[in-house]
C-alpha cells in the first residue's frame, strides 16, 4: 500500500487526485492533506479520508478548521493532527511514513517541501510548475543525487514522460508540446486590450485555478511548460516546440532523428496522468472515457503566433538566459495576473509588466532554495511597484 501526502488537496489536481484514490481504497492511504484557506473543502477531505495530519496555510486556518470539525461532529480523538505554515508542509512531505507526495499547490509555497521531499528520495507526482520553473537546477541536481522519482503530472509532461519510454532517448531530436490556444486563439490581437477578466477565464478545454487558466490565456502556461520539459528530459529549448490544437486530445508528441514522430494520446481528464504519476512503471484501468475511434474527428495542429503571445517567447529566452531569469518570469507573472483580475492592469499589461520586471531584476544563479525564494521575494516587490505605478498614471489620466 502506498501512503501519500498531498500538497494542494482541495485545488483541481488534489480533487482528482482523491477521486482516483476513492477508487482505490485497497492501493493507498493518505498520510496527510494540505491546502490553503479553503478549509470547507479540506474538512469534508478529513471526514472522507482521515489523514493522521492536516495542514492549512496560517493559524487563523488551523481555528477556522477546527470549528468546521466540530461542527461535523466528528470527535476529537477522530481528528488529524492540525498543523500550519510551511514548516508544516515540510513535515508532512518528509515524514518517514510517506513514500508518494503529490506536489499541486500553486506558487512557490510549495516549493521548500517538494525540494526537501526529493532530498528523502521520495516519489513527487508533480504538478506544482513553479517548482521547476524556479528552481529547475537546484531540483534536478537532488533528484539525481538522492534517487528522488519525478513523475510529471501535468498532461503535457506526463504524455512526454510516457512517449519517451518507447525508445531511445538518444534518438530523440524534438519534444513537441500541445497548447488549445485558450480563448484567444482567434482573437485579432489588436482586440486584446479590452477583454476582461470574466473573457480569460472561460477556457474552452480544461477547467482550473484562476492563475493557471489566465496563464493559459496569454500561453505563459505553455512558457512555463517548455521550462519544465527542459529540466525534466534534459533538452536545451531548441528542441522544445509548441504547437497549437484546439482539441487537446494529443498531449505530447517526440520527433526522432529519422523523422519517425511518435504522440501520446487521451481524454481530456486530469486523472488519468495523476493515475499514471501513482502507478508507473505499471498501468492500470483507469477512470477516464476512452477515445471512440468509430467517432468521426478531425485534429488540428497550428503555430503559435509568437507576436500576439510575447510571454510565450519571453519563457524561451528565460531558459536560454538560465539562472535566475525563470524565478523573476514566474514571480512577475503571478503579481501581473493578479493585477489583471483585480482590474488594475488591462490584459496587454501582464506581458508589459513581465518584461519590464525582467529587465530591472539582475540575473543571479542561486545555489540553495532560500536564494530562490528572496528572487522571488525581490522580483514580486519590483512587479508590484511597476502594477502600483501604472494603475497611478492611469487614475490620474
Amino acid at each position: 500500500m502506498k501512503i501519500l501526502t498531498i500538497l494542494g488537496s482541495t485545488g483541481s489536481i488534489g480533487t482528482n487526485t482523491l477521486d482516483v484514490l476513492r477508487r482505490n481504497r485497497q492501493l493507498y492511504q493518505v498520510f496527510a492533506l494540505a491546502a490553503g484557506h479553503n478549509v470547507e473543502v479540506l474538512a469534508s477531505q478529513i471526514l472522507e479520508f482521515r489523514p493522521r495530519v492536516a495542514a492549512v496555510a496560517t493559524s487563523d486556518g488551523v481555528e477556522r478548521l477546527s470549528k468546521c470539525l466540530e461542527s461535523a461532529g466528528l470527535p476529537r480523538v477522530d481528528w488529524p493532527q492540525l498543523e500550519w505554515g510551511n514548516s508544516a508542509r515540510v513535515r508532512i512531505s518528509t515524514a518517514d511514513e510517506v513514500d508518494t507526495v503529490i506536489s499541486a499547490m500553486v506558487g512557490v509555497v510549495g516549493l521548500e517541501a517538494t525540494y526537501e521531499a526529493v532530498c528523502r528520495g521520495k516519489r513527487i507526482g508533480l504538478a506544482n510548475k513553479e517548482v521547476l520553473v524556479s528552481s529547475g537546477k537546484l531540483v534536478m541536481d537532488a533528484v539525481r543525487e538522492h534517487g528522488a522519482e519525478l513523475v510529471p503530472v501535468d498532461s503535457e509532461h506526463n504524455g512526454a514522460h510516457q512517449c519517451l519510454r518507447a525508445g531511445n532517448r538518444a534518438a530523440v531530436s524534438k519534444l513537441i508540446l500541445t497548447a488549445s490556444g485558450g480563448p484567444f486563439r482567434n482573437t485579432p490581437r489588436e482586440a486584446l486590450a479590452s477583454v476582461t477578466p470574466e473573457q480569460a477565464l472561460n477556457h474552452p478545454t480544461w477547467r482550473m485555478g484562476n492563475r493557471i487558466t489566465i496563464d493559459c490565456a496569454t500561453l505563459m502556461n505553455k512558457g512555463f511548460e517548455v521550462i519544465e520539459a527542459c529540466w525534466l528530459f534534459g533538452f536545451p529549448p531548441s528542441q522544445v516546440e509548441v504547437v497549437i490544437h484546439p482539441q487537446s486530445t494529443v498531449h505530447a508528441m517526440i520527433e526522432y532523428s529519422d523523422g519517425s514522430v511518435l504522440a501520446q494520446i487521451s481524454a481530456t481528464d486530469m486523472r488519468m496522468p495523476i493515475q499514471y504519476a501513482l502507478t508507473y512503471p505499471d498501468r492500470s484501468e483507469a477512470p477516464v472515457p476512452k477515445i471512440d475511434w468509430a467517432e468521426a474527428r478531425r485534429w488540428e495542429f497550428l503555430p503559435p503566433d509568437f507576436d500576439k503571445f510575447p510571454l510565450l517567447k519571453l519563457a524561451y529566452r528565460c531558459q536560454e538566459a538560465g539562472g535566475s531569469a525563470t524565478a523573476t518570469l514566474n514571480a512577475a507573472d503571478e503579481i501581473a495576473v493578479e493585477a489583471f483580475l483585480q482590474g488594475r492592469i488591462g490584459y496587454p499589461g501582464i506581458a508589459e509588466i513581465v518584461s519590464e520586471t525582467l529587465s530591472r531584476v539582475p540575473l543571479r544563479w542561486p545555489g540553495t532554495v532560500a536564494e530562490v525564494l528572496e528572487i522571488d521575494r525581490e522580483s514580486r516587490a519590483v512587479a508590484e511597484e511597476l502594477v502600483m505605478a501604472r494603475s497611478a498614471s492611469v487614475a490620474t489620466a
